[in-house]
């Protein structure tokens, strides 16, 4: 299949002009990378109130302190990502990605550089702001353990969906991509 439409937030977005897509973006939409991707020169606090400025939103500062605190570094609002652990600077970046409140997060292996303790802080966070804060998360992983966190694991191989788990265990999930490593081509 190569055709079709794309809604996002109930919008045919499909032909939708850049102007509009990037204002879509800086509104409805937060993005957790695998490497922070988050500015050496600036704060925490200035990194977090980035995505406000960017859409226009006006930075109010008691917001930005209130997510840094929410993702458990409302001591650390003006370190520099270098004065950070990398568990540090990923809920940096979490914080920033949901300062805007967006109607989903888009995470890219959002564990994949830190270390197991840090992993499983970053994982708890996300989970418990879908669970007390209703946040809609897709995320993308490899990793079995991560993906044990999710409501819904959706497999896919080639660009196509090939599977689907709904609440699996971090050992569901290996023994599916096991088989699906398997399975003939």
């Amino acid at each position: 299949m190569d055709g079709g439409h794309v809604y996002l937030a109930g919008q045919d977005i499909t032909w939708a002009p850049d102007h509009v897509l990037t204002n879509l973006r800086r509104r409805t939409m937060g993005f957790i990378f695998q490497h922070f991707n988050l500015i050496g020169s600036l704060t925490a606090e200035q990194n977090v109130a980035l995505p406000l400025k960017l859409a226009g939103l006006g930075a109010s500062r008691a917001d930005v302190r209130a997510v840094l605190a929410s993702v458990g570094l409302g001591d650390r609002l003006r370190n520099r990502p270098r004065e950070l652990s990398g568990g540090q600077q990923q809920r940096v970046a979490i914080a920033r990605a949901m300062v805007t409140r967006p109607a989903v997060l888009f995470a890219d292996e959002p564990t994949g550089a830190l270390d197991s303790a840090s992993a499983r802080t970053v994982l708890a966070l996300l989970r418990r702001m879908v669970d007390q804060e209703g946040q809609s998360i897709a995320m993308v992983t490899h990793d079995p353990a991560a993906a044990a966190h999710a409501d819904a694991v959706v497999f896919l191989s080639d660009g196509r969906l090939v599977d689907r788990l709904d609440r699996p265990t971090a050992r569901d999930v290996a023994e599916r991509l096991a088989l699906l490593e398997a399975a003939p081509c």
